[in-house]
């Protein structure tokens, strides 16, 4: 029997296998990096242990350091979450070597399903590896990186010309992200013949047994990572998921699977096309949770200490529903942001999460704050009360895709279940469109009015006198708004002002009447759902920035520049000129305009801050 396991991970994982310990009877012991000192997975452990610096290849990739962590803490089981070291078998390998028990599959299985190309030979299916092997009749193509995930190293080619470039750069990037620069080439399915991302959740123990649990479908995604997942797929017909499970299935026995795992296909055409197996636990795996009524966790567990599964696995019930909610800006080109989490609270569904309230995000790790899940008799019901909860939801601190995550489940193609993986990119424009409530900074600034010492007279004046005004920042718009302070109390023109204090309003316009909470940090203000800034009322006149400078959206670290980019060359309009990382992705600056590039303020490798000049392209003269 395990009695104490250390999660060699972080975040919203970390504390979600904690979660099972303790309701197993399981001590747990944390690892944490140096910005991940006062993290939640760190504090809710039993016990944790210092990976020193704050780099990923200096603490969650060092399994040597994990090991003695483990060992150091007393723990007699290692889980290694998703992500990290969780597909690497050599890491497997050191925690049983060093008497630990590893809770995950064997190596030999994680080696053998390790590069997506070896998979596929295993699987009977010959990958294409050069621009030889492509035609224009093969076009769009999907260059991706034989070993990691998560987006990195892929590239969408539609034309041949792109593809040697294409396959350089895919190799560049998934070197670096993991440390393996072989890539393959894969039918790209977009438009009328767009694929749709399905899986199929698998369990095996030490006894011969290989359960499935249904599908899963993670067509909706960003940068080629899932945003939102569901189970089971929908609309499958009853031959095709047979075909989806029976591939599954002989994937795991072909590698002698134990514990949890994934098989990965794209959907078009009505055919499967393997795509991989993930040897681990999936981000979405709480979608089949609540579908079979398991917990895959315990499970993992319990197969670890050579515990067998029943002969056949639970029946599905209802339809499940998960939104991973960013700190991200979809509207612009999904940056990362980073800040002070002052609120988080997700009503009425199950919410796994690694942050709280007054936690702050940073800059060296995946900005996914949390992932929400509804689980309901039917998906149109389970869709209808993920978007109400998340429309409901508080969210004060950075920008997040809270709304884009509302507009996409209610999105026509969406609820009809005729999603694919293309539906960001021929939706994104009306999703990020900005909405604001009209009213929002007006009940700002009357909450704003109740918030300071008040006179025993209330602020009215016995003579008519000009209103008092309030300026806010909202949706990227300034916002002028004026209020009275009368006998009656406050009011505005053309709304009945129906109570107001510091941190509530009620207005009623055309006869309907609604409330508004007013959550203040610093100059930050927040309506319900709507962020404001309270601005001056006197503008500042310093801030000036040369024309054509090109400031850092994020802050990040500068990968790489564009080859042979200095000072004084010619660029277009367009014309890529350096790559930045930030949060495990790759964000590429592109030169504004036609010019000449007459600074460049960064190299190689330079840590960047918000803001920070990049550099500056003079525009051509007309």
């Amino acid at each position: 029997m395990i009695a104490t396991v250390l999660v060699a991970n972080r975040g919203e994982i970390a504390c979600r296998v904690f979660r099972t310990c303790r309701e197993l009877g399981i001590r747990t012991v944390a690892v944490y990096s140096d910005a991940d000192g006062n993290a939640l997975h760190t504090r809710v452990a039993d016990a944790a242990v210092r990976l020193p610096g704050a780099a990923p290849a200096d603490t969650y990739l060092r399994g040597d350091l994990i090991v003695k962590a483990a060992l150091s803490a007393g723990a007699d089981a290692v889980h290694p979450g998703y992500g990290f070291l969780s597909e690497n078998a050599g890491f497997a390998r050191a925690v049983t070597d060093a008497g630990l028990v590893w809770i995950g599959p064997p190596p030999q299985a994680i080696e053998a399903m390790a590069s997506k190309t070896r998979a596929k030979r295993l699987m009977g299916i010959e990958p294409l590896t050069g621009a030889d092997d492509i035609t224009e009749a093969d076009l769009p193509v999907l260059v991706k990186a034989a070993a990691g995930g998560g987006g990195r190293g892929m590239r969408v080619v539609r034309r041949t010309a792109d593809l040697d470039a294409a396959l350089t750069a895919a190799r560049a990037e998934a070197a670096s992200a993991f440390g393996d620069g072989e890539v393959f080439i894969e039918p790209y399915f977009e438009g009328d013949a767009g694929g749709r991302h399905v899986e199929v959740q698998i369990l095996a123990d030490t006894h011969g047994t290989v359960w499935t649990l249904g599908t899963r479908d993670c067509s909706l995604q960003r940068r080629h990572q899932k945003v939102v997942e569901e189970a089971p797929a929908p609309g499958l017909t009853p031959g095709l998921v047979a075909e989806l499970e029976g591939t599954a299935v002989r994937a795991a026995r072909a590698v002698g699977y134990v514990g949890a795992g994934t098989v990965e296909f794209l959907v078009a055409g009505g055919r499967a096309h393997f795509l991989e197996m993930n040897t681990r636990l999936q981000v979405e795996h709480p979608v089949t949770e609540a579908v079979y009524g398991v917990d895959l966790v315990a499970e993992q567990i319990r197969v670890a200490e050579g515990h067998a599964l029943e002969k056949d696995p639970p029946r599905a019930r209802g339809h499940a529903v998960e939104a991973r909610l960013y700190a991200e800006d979809p509207a612009r080109d999904w940056a990362p942001q980073t800040g002070r989490l002052h609120r988080l609270d997700v009503p009425d569904v199950r919410l796994d999460t690694g942050y709280t309230d007054g936690d702050d995000i940073g800059v060296h790790y995946d900005p996914m704050l949390a992932k929400a899940v509804a689980h309901a008799p039917t998906r149109a019901e389970a869709v209808r009360r993920l978007a109400g909860a998340l429309e409901r939801a508080t969210v004060h601190g950075p920008v997040t895709n809270r709304d884009l995550l509302v507009r996409s489940l209610r999105h026509p193609e969406f609820t009809s279940g005729r999603m694919d993986t293309g539906f960001y990119a021929r939706h994104l424009p009306e999703l990020t469109a900005p909405a604001p409530d009209p009213y929002a900074p007006l009940a700002a600034a009357l909450a704003d009015a109740r918030s300071g010492p008040r006179s025993r007279f209330g602020g009215w004046r016995n003579v008519p006198s000009q209103p008092q005004t309030r300026r806010y920042a909202m949706a990227g718009q300034e916002h002028e708004v004026h209020y009275h302070h009368t006998r009656r109390g406050l009011t505005a023109d053309g709304v009945r002002v129906v109570h107001a204090e510091a941190r509530r309003v009620v207005l009623e316009a055309d006869g309907v009447r609604r409330t508004y909470e007013v959550t203040r940090y610093d100059d930050r203000v927040y309506v319900n759902n709507t962020e404001l800034t309270a601005l001056s009322r006197f503008p500042d006149t310093t801030a000036r920035q040369e024309p054509g400078s090109l400031l850092a959206p994020m802050p990040g670290t500068v990968v790489r520049l564009a080859d042979g980019l200095t000072e004084g060359a010619r660029v277009e309009a367009g014309q890529p000129l350096l790559w930045l990382e930030a949060m495990k992705m790759e964000h590429k600056v592109s030169s504004p305009t036609s010019g000449t590039l007459t600074t460049l303020n960064v190299s190689d490798g330079q840590q960047v801050e918000p803001g920070a000049l990049l550099a500056v392209v003079r525009e051509d003269a007309p």
